[in-house]
């Protein structure tokens, strides 16, 4: 979850260069980790009708300065990229990756999971980026919470 994800509420991009091409419907950590990679072209290509799907009526984003974002603000800020093509948003999202490298953990418990994200020089004790908690309802993972720290990669 937060390198430079265009809305207000994220700091960073998601998912880090998993590759994962994993159906998303798997109750996965290689299942969660594709969600949130779709999650950052869903942002970057305005493709509100995903996110509104993906995200949790309750979801909140709380950036590195304690400012929350609700689910409205994010889906306000993806109406901006409508319309942007898809392709040109998972080369942005490819190149991104490259430019800012982080380190993914992924720990699954039942029904939830708990992405993180991490300065890979620093590791995932010392260098979280940001967290993303995800829980599995009726065969989909959804966003509940991300939270971002001030870590920078």
């Amino acid at each position: 979850m937060a390198c430079l994800v265009f809305t207000p509420a994220a700091s960073d991009l998601r998912a880090q260069g998993t590759g994962a091409t994993a159906d998303e419907t798997q109750h996965t950590e290689a299942g969660v980790i594709a969600v949130d990679e779709h999650w950052s072209v869903a942002e970057m290509s305005g493709d509100t009708h995903w996110l509104d799907q993906m995200l949790l009526p309750e979801y909140r984003s709380v950036n590195n300065d304690g400012t929350v974002h609700a689910k409205a603000a994010i889906l306000a800020g993806a109406a901006k990229r409508k319309g942007t093509d898809v392709a040109k948003a998972k080369q942005d999202f490819a190149d991104y990756q490259k430019q800012h490298p982080s380190g993914t953990a992924v720990a699954l418990h039942g029904d939830t999971a708990i992405i993180t994200f991490y300065d890979p020089t620093l590791g995932p004790q010392k260098g979280v980026k940001s967290s993303d908690i995800f829980v599995y309802l009726d065969g989909q993972w959804h966003a509940m919470y991300s939270q971002h720290t001030s870590q920078r990669g």
